[in-house]
C-alpha cells in the first residue's frame, strides 16, 4: 500500500516530461524501424536519459504497427514530404532536446549520446557529420559522396559564410527553445538546408560530431537530381544575388558594351550586324536575369528569409518603385520615338529601301528593357500590397 507521499512521487515520475524527443519520419520502413527504436531505447537507458520516440509515418506497410508495439508514438502527417513529416511532428515533442534521424538504419542510434554531449557545453544545435566520421562501403553512392554533397555543402557555406562539413546529414539534435526561434516551412528535402541556414542566421551555436554512416537495407527513396535541385532552389530563393543579380549585371554590361563598341566601329549593317544583334540579346537577357533576382529577393524578404535592409530596402521603398516605373516608361518612350523617326525617314524616302536595321534593333531593345522594368515594378508593388510602408 502506497502512502500519499509515495503516490505523489510515483505520479510525478510517470508524468515527468522526457529529457529528449526522438522524431523519425518513416515511409515503408518495416524492415528497419524496429532496430532503430530498440537502439534508441538502449542508448537512452545506458545514458540515463528519459526519451519519447515519435514516428511521423506515411507508410502503407506494417511500419506503424511495429513502432506502436515497441512503445513509440505514431502520428500521420497530412502532407507527404521529408520536411512535412518533421513540421507536423514537432508540436507533439515534449523533450527539452529534440533529436531527428532516419528510419532506414543508416544512422546508428546507439551513437545518440555523442549528439547529446555538446549540449552540456552550450550547443544549441548538433549535427552528426558523416564526413568527419566514417562512411562505410556502399553507404553512399560515388555521385552523392564526391559530387552532390560536396557541391551543395560548398554552395551553402560559400553563400552564408558557414563552415559545415555535412550540411545534409539527417542525424541532428536541437534545443526546444532554439527550434522555436526557427521559422521552418520547407516541406521537402530542402528542409535540411533550411534548418541550418535559419539556425546560422539566428546566431545559434552549432556543433558537429563525427558519426558512422551505414548502407540502407531497403531501396533508397532519394531522387538524386530532383532532391539536389530542391536544395539549390531553396538557396536560390533565400539568396538570389550571387546566383542571378551579379551574373545578370555582368551580362547586361557585356551587352551594352558590344552594342556601343560596334556602333562606334563603323557601318553596322554591312560589317557587324550579327554581333550587334548578339549584344542586344545579351543585354535583354541580362536585364531579365537581374530583375528576376530582385523579384526573388523581395519574395525572400516578405517570407522572412532575408532582412529588409540594403538593396531590398531600397527596392521595396514606395518612392523607389515610382522611380523604376518612370525609368522603364522613359526607355519605352525613347524606343517608340526612335521607331517613329525610322518610319518618318522611310516615308520621306518614298517607301524605298531603308538601311536602319541597327536603329530598329536599338529601338526594339529600349522598348523591351523598358517593359521589363515596368512589369517588374508592378509585380513588386503587388507583392507589397499587404506590407506596411
Amino acid at each position: 500500500m502506497h502512502t500519499s507521499d509515495e503516490t505523489s512521487r510515483g505520479d510525478l515520475a510517470v508524468t515527468a516530461p522526457p529529457d529528449i524527443s526522438v522524431i523519425i519520419p518513416s515511409l515503408d520502413e518495416e524492415i528497419t524501424i524496429g532496430k532503430c527504436i530498440t537502439r534508441i531505447q538502449k542508448a537512452c537507458a545506458r545514458a540515463g536519459v528519459r526519451a519519447e520516440i515519435i514516428i511521423s509515418d506515411s507508410s502503407s506497410d506494417s511500419t506503424p504497427v511495429i513502432a506502436r508495439n515497441l512503445g513509440a508514438k505514431v502520428i500521420h502527417p497530412v502532407k507527404r514530404g521529408y520536411g512535412s513529416a518533421y513540421l507536423e511532428a514537432f508540436p507533439h515533442a515534449k523533450g527539452e532536446i529534440i533529436v531527428i534521424g532516419d528510419a532506414d538504419n543508416t544512422y546508428d542510434f546507439l551513437e545518440l549520446p555523442k549528439l547529446l554531449e555538446p549540449f552540456s557545453r552550450g550547443a544549441d544545435l548538433v549535427i552528426g557529420s558523416r564526413f568527419l566520421g566514417e562512411i562505410t562501403p556502399g553507404a553512399m553512392t560515388p555521385l552523392h559522396r564526391y559530387l552532390g554533397n560536396p557541391i551543395l555543402n560548398w554552395l551553402l557555406n560559400m553563400i552564408f559564410g558557414t563552415h559545415f562539413t555535412d550540411s545534409h546529414s539527417g542525424f541532428r539534435a536541437i534545443r526546444r527553445d532554439a527550434l522555436a526561434r526557427l521559422p521552418l516551412s520547407s516541406t521537402g528535402m530542402e528542409f535540411a538546408s533550411e534548418m541550418l541556414v535559419l539556425a546560422a542566421k539566428a546566431g545559434l551555436r552549432i556543433d558537429e560530431v563525427p558519426i558512422v554512416y551505414y548502407p540502407r537495407v531497403s531501396p533508397s527513396k532519394l531522387h538524386s537530381f530532383a532532391d539536389g535541385w530542391r536544395h539549390v532552389r531553396f538557396l536560390l530563393l533565400i539568396k538570389p544575388t550571387p546566383f542571378l543579380v551579379f551574373p545578370g549585371l555582368v551580362f547586361s554590361v557585356i551587352g551594352v558594351t558590344l552594342m556601343i563598341t560596334f556602333s562606334l566601329w563603323g557601318n553596322i549593317e554591312t560589317n557587324h550586324l550579327h554581333s550587334f544583334i548578339l549584344g542586344a540579346l545579351i543585354l535583354i537577357g541580362g536585364v531579365q536575369v537581374v530583375l528576376s533576382g530582385l523579384l526573388i529577393t523581395i519574395y525572400s524578404v516578405i517570407h522572412g528569409y532575408e532582412d529588409r535592409k540594403g538593396l531590398p530596402a531600397l527596392i521595396m521603398d514606395y518612392h523607389s518603385l515610382e522611380k523604376f516605373l518612370i525609368a522603364g516608361g522613359s526607355l519605352v518612350l525613347l524606343g517608340i520615338i526612335s521607331g517613329i523617326m525610322i518610319i518618318v525617314e522611310w516615308l520621306e524616302a518614298g517607301y524605298g529601301p531603308l538601311f536602319q536595321i541597327s536603329s530598329a534593333i536599338t529601338s526594339l531593345t529600349l522598348i523591351i528593357v523598358g517593359l521589363q522594368i515596368i512589369f517588374a515594378s508592378i509585380f513588386i508593388s503587388m507583392m507589397l500590397l499587404n506590407e506596411s510602408t
